[in-house]
């Protein structure tokens, strides 16, 4: 009798490398300032895959080359993703020379070594990410893949029809147009407007800088959610790990994202059919 042959298993698509310089790979990974990130290397206090390692412009591959600070290694144990309520006047950073609080005083150190993907700024409060998986990061912050971001905005003053219609469709910063926003007003209350805005870039300050340009200022700024991930009813302050569903669908989104920007690229490119 003849045995049945063994169904091949199926091709796994190629991981995809992410290499940055070891001064930026510390910056990126929220632990400190590029500046700081090359005081630490020219001391001597970064190795690189068991080795002292003082050029700041050191190619690495992040998931991949062994990072430590002081013999402590940067990414450490099983792969971790937590989402942390940040409260407006903590820092997003591993640790400020100033002395002011960041996002580890919240956190306790059994995730000192989480880093946050992408960045709040100081009076900024909302959902972040927190990991320790640098693929899973640069799914979430490439600007390539649109990953959409929404925040709710309280603004200094009561904004038209006309003004909503301008940041939905794109408005001009001094780094260029801002991609389409979706706008949806909540209320109007003491002249100010209430409304929520999903952006699918991650510029700095954007959405300031966007009603700045609509001819407001944002007085209070909360995100509430990264893609299909919201903050829910978390309180401000707190944190929880995400389950391997809301983990899953982060990366679907990202993926499905980046796709749909590159049809869009490619429609863009295409010459116009003659008439």
């Amino acid at each position: 009798m003849k045995r049945r042959a063994k169904a091949a298993a199926p091709k796994q698509a190629p991981r995809k490398r992410v290499l940055k310089t070891l001064d930026r790979a510390l910056s990126k990974l929220g632990f400190c300032s590029r500046t700081e990130a090359e005081g630490w290397i020219r001391a001597g206090r970064v190795r690189v895959n068991g080795r002292a390692q003082t050029n700041p412009e050191a190619w690495v591959e992040l998931g991949r080359d062994r990072i430590a600070v002081d013999n402590k290694p940067l990414f450490e144990g099983r792969k971790r993703y937590l989402l942390l309520y940040k409260p407006r006047g903590y820092l997003t950073t591993w640790r400020d020379p100033q002395g002011r609080p960041t996002v580890y005083d919240l956190l306790g150190k059994t995730c000192e070594w989480l880093f946050p993907v992408g960045r709040l700024d100081l009076d900024t409060s909302g959902l972040l990410l927190m990991t320790n998986d640098s693929e899973f990061a640069e799914l979430i912050t490439n600007p390539g893949y649109h990953v959409p971001k929404t925040y709710l905005v309280k603004t200094s003053t009561l904004l038209g029809d006309d003004q909503l219609a301008a940041l939905r469709r794109g408005i001009e910063l001094k780094d260029g147009p801002t991609r389409p926003a979706g706008v949806v007003r909540l209320r109007d209350s003491g002249g100010r407007t209430f409304l929520e805005i999903t952006i699918t870039e991650g510029r700095n300050r954007q959405v300031r800088r966007m009603m700045e340009a609509a001819g407001s200022q944002v007085l209070k700024l909360v995100r509430t959610a990264i893609g299909p991930v919201r903050i829910g009813r978390l309180e401000i302050g707190k944190w929880r790990e995400l389950t391997a569903e809301e983990v899953r669908a982060l990366r679907q989104c990202a993926r499905r994202q980046a796709k749909r920007a590159a049809r869009a690229e490619s429609r863009r490119r295409e010459p116009p059919q003659p008439v």
